[in-house]
């Protein structure tokens, strides 16, 4: 008997997303961008309870290019104006919706004071006071939220907050404070 092209481009489907689910979200590495190694990293447990969004309110970037110049400024200032190991942040997003690996999974970050020990921190490139958060950015926070759940970063009830409701700031901006605030997992 012949095989339908369907069932031939049906199992190729299958294939695929089952090869993505594998794998997970696709993170530019700190080598990608051009990132420095960290001086010393602290280990992040795993099942953590909360996920927290910033935003970096600086400049806005939509070119590989651009993001990682930006990524390689934020990083400088972090390690050598604040004195921190590395970046401050897990992971952050672009305007062109890749996700780039900042402190990346099991390093515990430095982006929201106490809550470093039992969170996840993700960050926006950009001001989201006037930035807009496109669909794009928007998915690849919520694949790789979902990523971390599947990895076990991520404990499956956790909790989304934005940062300034674990510490007296404007972060992450107001366009992204009003997208989060309809996701599934943010909590008021």
């Amino acid at each position: 008997t012949m095989v339908s092209t369907a069932t031939v481009a049906l199992v190729l489907a299958v294939l695929v997303c089952s090869q993505y689910a594998a794998q997970g979200v696709y993170v530019v590495s700190k080598a990608e961008w051009g990132g420095r190694a960290p001086n010393y990293r602290v280990a992040l447990g795993n099942y953590l309870n909360y996920a927290i969004i910033h935003h970096t309110a600086g400049n806005y970037c939509e070119t590989r290019a651009a993001c990682a110049q930006q990524l390689r400024n934020i990083q400088s200032y972090h390690m050598d104006s604040l004195g921190w190991p590395d970046i401050g942040y897990n992971f952050l997003i672009g305007g062109d919706g890749a996700v780039y690996e900042g402190r990346g999974w099991n390093s515990m970050g430095a982006h929201a004071a106490e809550w470093n020990p039992i969170s996840i921190g993700i960050s926006y490139l950009g001001n989201f006071n006037w930035d807009t958060l496109e669909p794009n950015m928007i998915a690849a926070a919520k694949n790789l939220l979902q990523d971390a759940v599947n990895r076990g970063q991520l404990s499956s009830g956790y909790v989304l907050y934005g940062h300034r409701q674990v510490s007296a700031t404007e972060c992450p901006g107001t366009h992204i404070w009003n997208e989060i605030r309809g996701w599934a997992h943010w909590r008021a």
